[in-house]
């Protein structure tokens, strides 16, 4: 996460994002293992949350290997991606969350 979106959070709301992060990222090693043992089919890519290139590869054999392959130069990138696609996630919940209780503060202060 930058420096300018951690600027404007509460140590809180900090505490909630790490929280989530260790909940809900996904592990290099685990995704190595997968690849390791069902990487010609794609399980890797599954795990990962890349569900129609996962689906490509089990129909294909992982492109009969060559596929799972290439995915050994590019796992790190991958894992990297999904969480950081992960913690977008959820400083986006955490934002939904803040205006909402702004705004049932403001609908209390007009009633």
């Amino acid at each position: 996460m930058s420096i300018l979106q951690k600027q404007g959070m509460t140590s809180e709301e900090l505490q909630l994002l790490s929280s989530e992060m260790t909940k809900r990222q996904k592990s290099s090693g685990t995704t190595w293992l997968l690849w390791l043992f069902t990487g010609g089919v794609g399980g890797h890519r599954f795990y990962l949350g890349k569900t129609g290139t996962a689906v490509a590869m089990l129909f294909t054999l992982g492109g009969l290997g060559i596929w799972a392959f290439i995915d050994l130069f590019l796992i790190n990138g991958m894992v990297k991606s999904t969480n950081e696609k992960i913690e977008n996630e959820i400083l986006s919940e955490i934002r939904l969350y803040k205006q909402a209780q702004k705004n049932s503060e403001v609908a209390a202060a007009k009633n």
